[in-house]
């Protein structure tokens, strides 16, 4: 049985009530993921698990902002524990550092206990002490009468725990743009919801690929297909096709958001970076509905986003995946859409 040390950062700053209600979110989350028992106080969550795969997927949890795997003991038993842990992990080390942490009320500070235990240490173990860069760290936690201790700590995706901020529906092409909007609006708290529009078999496995990768930070994600070629071949390739396809997609979107009780809609849009993401064009596109779009990587240029692709794992999913251009695309997409020309063409494609 392992024990892992679970932090988060978000969640301490809000009010009683929020703080206890998102902590519930986050604990119900870390269990649908591993296979564990947990038990909390404030501000750490200990999770008890034999899940071999337990510090992978625990970096995937939104809402923890890090954690460590530890060994917990009495504190009367703390300098035998101690010394036992120094010995397995600074053999072979140059130099070392231990960072005690207190919290409660005892008789002794912080300070006592690393100058105790590493008088000890090094009278044991042939090796130095080095606080600004050490090779080693352990760290101790006392919390009471009870002690952890650890020398990792790794990191979590952060964030708020998903599901707290309510849904969205998110238009989800399976490129790189999308897969990293999706994330981040998972990170943020939201539960979110797939739709994808078919237009091809090789499309629909790019966002198959993407949607696997994804699904890691959420075994509970869901990827819609609703087919949407038909009413791209009745466009014909105009110059306007990217601005009507964009539009429909959103109407459609959006009556799904009705449907499941979804709060916006979310888009991979970043603003100039294709002929559809114009602050013009987006304009015209947002008209469509009466939904929130919600666009986070609208302020990113194309390497910012594949960074976070490839900090996600989606960026290698879409390079394996078919690479393939929109066949409806025309030769040259408008740039300053008008909207009384939009509409004007709806009007006729609906007779």
């Amino acid at each position: 049985m392992m024990l892992y040390l679970v932090r988060y950062d978000e969640i301490a700053l809000k009010s009683e009530h929020v703080r206890k209600k998102w902590e519930e979110v986050l604990i119900k989350n870390i269990e649908q993921a591993i296979d564990c028992s947990i038990s909390r106080e404030r501000g750490r969550i200990w999770v008890y698990s034999e899940d071999e795969k337990a510090k992978e997927k625990l970096r995937k949890i939104f809402g923890i902002t890090s954690f460590s795997p530890c060994i917990s003991c009495e504190l009367g038993n703390l300098k035998h524990e101690a010394m036992k842990f120094a010995g397995e992990v600074l053999k072979d080390k140059k130099s070392f550092a231990l960072r005690v942490k207190r919290v409660g009320k005892h008789s002794f500070t912080s300070i006592d206990v690393a100058r105790e235990l590493g008088e000890e240490i090094i009278n044991k173990i042939p090796i130095k002490v080095d606080l600004k860069s050490p090779e080693k760290e352990v760290f101790i936690e006392i919390r009471e009468n009870r002690c952890y201790i650890y020398d990792e700590i790794i990191p979590g995706v952060g964030g708020l725990p998903l599901g707290v901020e309510g849904k969205v529906i998110s238009l989800f092409s399976g490129g790189i743009d999308s897969g990293v909007a999706t994330w981040l609006m998972m990170k943020r708290g939201c539960e979110v919801m797939l739709v994808h529009f078919y237009i091809s078999k090789e499309s629909y496995e790019s966002a198959c690929l993407c949607y696997e990768v994804l699904k890691e930070y959420n075994p509970e994600l869901k990827l819609i297909k609703i087919e949407h070629s038909n009413f791209l071949r009745k466009i014909d390739k105009q110059n306007y096709t990217c601005i009507l396809c964009k539009r429909e997609m959103l109407r459609k979107a959006q009556e799904i958001a009705i449907e499941i009780g979804a709060k916006g809609i979310v888009t991979g849009d970043s603003l100039g970076q294709v002929a559809s993401q114009t602050l013009d064009n987006l304009f015209v596109i947002s008209q469509a509905i009466y939904y929130p779009i919600y666009r986070p990587l609208i302020g990113m240029d194309k390497q910012e986003i594949i960074s976070l692709a490839r900090k996600i794992g989606t960026y290698e999913k879409y390079l394996e995946a078919p690479q393939l251009s929109c066949p409806y695309a025309p030769k040259k997409p408008v740039v300053k859409a008008e909207l009384d020309k939009v509409l004007e063409i709806e009007k006729c494609l609906k007779r």
